[in-house]
């Protein structure tokens, strides 16, 4: 364990790391109005800028946390920070849409071996009394690269050329590779493990196709046969994953660890709030932009009270877990989510911004009161020896319900969208997007097709909003019928933080 301060600078270099993920995953979307002209990139490029990104990131995150824990995390940390930096440099200057493809497919990789073993380096480093807080930070640091992606990156769009978006990681990996090489020390988990290929493989095809078949599902729709067979397909890859893994000498993943309602209770929760989050901030910016016409810029600055609501969530969270226990903070924080969503859902077009704000304000709250407490039970079921691949399953399972999450919502969404529009008689085109609708009415200068597309857009996003409250409801009722005791499996660490508390 390292010592008290050395442990704390060691969070700081990891939270600046993960701050570069987290910038990257949302400056992208300010840039693509200008990577379609100056790339000549086609409609399908541009869907390719984010899915190459995904694909690679969901395919490595196991392998990266098992890599990490037999040659050494710290290492592996450095290697991919300096990789993040070089993809982020190609992406600045591709010259091509093909070349930007392929530099994505190279962030995804790096930023899964980021996202697998901060997390592993956090469970080596801090004890069960001090994690709670630095899961507190790091969960903040990741995501205030929310809005600060819209924000940065629409002012660098506005001064200098698209490659700037990409160049702003390069200052925060320096930073990061300076604070990692001082701070944070190596360290291993089993070193004789062998490499288990088919697990890899068979890993990487079944995250790899579920992932791509929502991606597909959310652009095509719920019912596109062709999304449905690669998630049935996905969905028997990581099938075949789990009878393989308990037939294998050295198994990838440790299955007993879905043993411990530690980990399996905490990981569940914490998908949930994923999806739940990652569906919120699907529907704002189209809000913002499309009802409220504001620009990139704009958009992130109204983003802002999402993140001061998790700040203050965060902090309440790690000075009530010891009073109230893990349990009833993580049940709450679910139930003031679900609550604020549900208010959310009562949105329409002439709706001020005070009152969204109020609302986005406590369900980043009920985020703070859920994620740290969620992560730290997950986290305190793995041993110091499999911590990186055990990591690596949280983040992969959190992705598929990140992804999954913004499938579902944008297809209640549109689909509440359309009908609206389509009811009203609307022209086609006016019925791909409220983006594309906007620009239509407003350039035939009809003042009543726009307030139909922004009133059947508010329609869509109430419907997606009380989806997202109900998936929240359905993570307070897990909280209440988890099993209070289980048998703790002998490959695990004692319980954590949140299993203490009656989970």
């Amino acid at each position: 364990m390292a010592t008290s301060k050395a442990r704390w600078f060691a969070l700081a270099a990891l939270a600046f790391c993960t701050l570069a993920v987290g910038l990257d995953g949302t400056v992208l979307s300010v840039a693509l109005p200008t990577l379609a002209h100056d790339l000549d990139a086609t409609t399908g490029d541009l869907q390719w800028f984010t899915t190459s990104y995904l694909l690679v990131l969901a395919a490595a995150l196991l392998p990266a946390g098992m890599l990490g824990d037999r040659f050494g995390r710290k290492r592996f940390l450095l290697g991919a920070l300096v990789l993040f930096g070089a993809a982020s440099a190609w992406c600045a200057w591709a010259s091509s849409a093909g070349q930007l493809i392929a530099a994505r497919a190279a962030l995804g990789f790096a930023s899964a071996v980021i996202m697998a073993l901060i997390g592993a380096v956090l469970t080596v480093v801090f004890d069960e009394e001090t994690r709670p807080r630095a899961l507190s930070i790091w969960v903040t640091a990741n995501a205030l690269g929310i809005p600060l992606g819209p924000l940065l990156g629409g002012w660098l769009l506005d001064h200098f050329w698209w490659g700037s978006v990409f160049l702003i990681n390069l200052p925060i990996v320096v930073f990061g590779l300076l604070a990692v090489t001082a701070w944070v020390p190596e360290s291993h988990g089993d070193r004789g493990r062998r490499l288990d290929l088919p697990g890899v493989l068979l890993s990487a095809a079944g995250l790899v196709g579920v992932t791509y078949g929502i991606i597909e599902a959310g652009e095509n729709g719920l019912r596109d046969p062709q999304s449905i067979l690669t998630i049935v397909g996905g969905v028997v890859a990581l099938i075949a994953l789990a009878i393989w893994q308990r037939r294998a000498a050295t198994s990838l993943i440790d299955l007993d660890l879905f043993r411990s309602r530690g980990f399996t209770g905490g990981t569940a929760l914490a998908t949930i709030a994923s999806f739940a989050f990652f569906g919120l901030l699907f529907a704002l910016p189209q809000l913002f932009q499309a009802v409220g016409g504001q620009d990139a810029l704009g958009t992130g600055l109204r983003l802002l009270p999402v993140i001061g609501g998790l700040l203050i969530g965060a902090r309440l969270a790690d000075r009530l877990v010891e009073r109230l226990g893990a349990r009833i903070l993580v049940g709450a924080g679910l139930a003031l989510m679900a609550a604020a969503l549900f208010a959310g859902a009562r949105s329409g077009p002439d709706t001020g911004y005070g009152y969204t704000a109020l609302w986005i304000t406590f369900a980043g709250i009920g985020l703070g009161f859920t994620m740290p407490p969620s992560m730290n039970a997950a986290l305190g079921a793995l041993t110091p020896e499999r911590s990186g691949v055990g990591n690596g399953l949280i983040q992969a399972m959190r992705q598929v319900g990140s992804a999954i999450g913004v499938a579902v919502l944008g297809t209640v969404l549109n689909t509440g969208y359309r009908d609206q529009v389509s009811a009203a008689g609307l022209p086609a085109a006016v019925q791909d997007s409220a983006a594309s609708g906007v620009v239509i009415a407003q350039r035939a200068g009809d003042a009543g097709m726009l307030g139909t597309v922004r009133e059947a857009f508010t329609h869509g996003m109430d419907l997606a909003l009380v989806t997202t409250g109900a998936v929240a409801a359905a993570g307070v009722l897990l909280v209440l019928i988890l099993p209070r005791h289980t048998r703790r499996p002998a490959t695990t660490a004692p319980e954590s933080v949140l299993a203490e508390s009656g989970v």
